[in-house]
């Protein structure tokens, strides 16, 4: 697994006062390791970007202002709901011989066979939850989908990894490729025969002539 070098600062700023940080383009976060005291700190996104807007996985070489480094891994990132924007991350420290939780990428390789006879592709886990030593964490999960045929999936069982646990739920599918949605003409009454459909649709039919009184007969329309 590849090494990324993140500078950050330590920051005495927490709660509120983290929407400064935000308008001044750094991003808060937090370092946190079993047995260490949490570090606050912040990033600039332009440093945070090789992190979040990746299809791997990377050890962290944390560079802080204060002299401090550690070593670490993305635990979790905070989108802004409206402008998708990240407002916050978790740093995790790692311990050479300690067993740790992560989120690995899955990517997909190949063209399904169900897709090519007119079938739709469903990613649905792009990220699967595994647990194993810092050294043997998978940069990605790669899954080759050529051999994909119609209703046919990929489930979490299917992933075998030597070294690494997988977490997630055995049965979930990781990726599927499903038939096409049928949908229905515009204008059709579900259930109803043709002439009825077009009975339905057909428009009202409007005289003309001053409307009659209740209990009065209708005159007949002008031609």
């Amino acid at each position: 697994m590849s090494e990324v070098v993140l500078n950050a600062l330590v920051r005495t700023e927490t709660g509120k006062a983290a929407h400064r940080l935000r308008s001044e383009d750094k991003i808060p976060g937090i370092y946190y390791s079993r047995g260490e005291e949490n570090i606050n700190i912040s990033a600039t996104p332009l440093a945070m970007k090789p992190l979040i807007y990746t299809t791997n996985t990377h050890l962290i070489n944390l560079k802080l202002d204060n002299g401090v480094s550690k070593t670490c891994v993305l635990r979790e990132v905070q989108f802004d709901p409206i402008t998708d924007r990240p407002v916050h991350f978790d740093l995790q420290g790692v311990k050479e011989n300690e067993e740790l939780m992560v989120q690995v990428p899955v990517v997909l390789i190949g063209s399904p066979k169900g897709v090519k006879d007119g079938g739709l592709l469903q990613f649905i886990m792009h990220k699967v939850r595994v647990s194993c030593l810092p050294k043997h964490i998978p940069e990605h999960i790669e899954l080759n989908v050529a051999e994909l045929g119609m209703n046919d999936s990929i489930h979490v069982r299917d992933i075998k990894i030597e070294n690494v646990t997988i977490l997630d739920n055995e049965s979930a599918s990781v990726v599927s490729v499903v038939p096409p949605t049928v949908i229905k003409e515009e204008g059709a009454v579900a259930g109803a025969a043709p002439d009825a459909a077009a009975a339905a649709a057909e428009p009202e039919v409007i005289t003309k002539g001053k409307k009659p009184a209740e209990g009065e007969a209708a005159a007949p329309a002008k031609k």
